[in-house]
Formats: structure tokens, C-alpha cells, sequence
């Protein structure tokens, strides 16, 4: 007796998630204030005598920020 071969009824295709857009929108905000605190610090640093280059605050802060970005996105994937 032969038997029917089993067919496929159903394909659910599966879709990445596109991350949370909760995340994303504060990852957004955060490189905003970033770079508003990069311009106030630069014109600061300009218009007022400090001892200091800019750059020595600005990087710093960058560099944490694509840390940041960088650490969330590997994750995401």
C-alpha cells in the first residue's frame, strides 16, 4: 500500500526585527546633544580664555558615543 507524500500546507517567511525604535530614537537624541555640547565647547573654548584645546573634551565624548552606537548595532545584528 503506498502513502501519500507529505505535502507543505503553510510557509510562514521570517522577518528580522528592525530593533527596537525606542532605542534608535535615543541613540538619535544622544548624537544630537553630542554634537550641540561639541559646538558649545568649541565656541566656549574660542570666546573664552580656557587653557585647554576643545579636543581634549570632544573626542573623548565621540569616541564613548560610537562606542556606545557601535556596542548596540553588534548586538542588533
Amino acid at each position: 500500500m503506498q502513502t501519500k507524500p507529505d505535502f507543505i500546507q503553510e510557509i510562514r517567511p521570517v522577518t528580522p526585527s528592525r530593533g527596537n525604535s525606542w532605542v534608535t530614537r535615543l541613540i538619535i537624541a544622544g548624537w544630537t546633544l553630542i554634537a550641540a555640547k561639541s559646538v558649545f565647547v568649541w565656541w566656549a573654548c574660542a570666546h573664552y580664555a580656557l587653557p585647554f584645546h576643545p579636543l581634549w573634551v570632544i573626542v573623548p565624548t565621540v569616541t564613548f558615543g560610537a562606542l556606545c552606537t557601535g556596542v548596540y548595532l553588534y548586538a542588533r545584528r
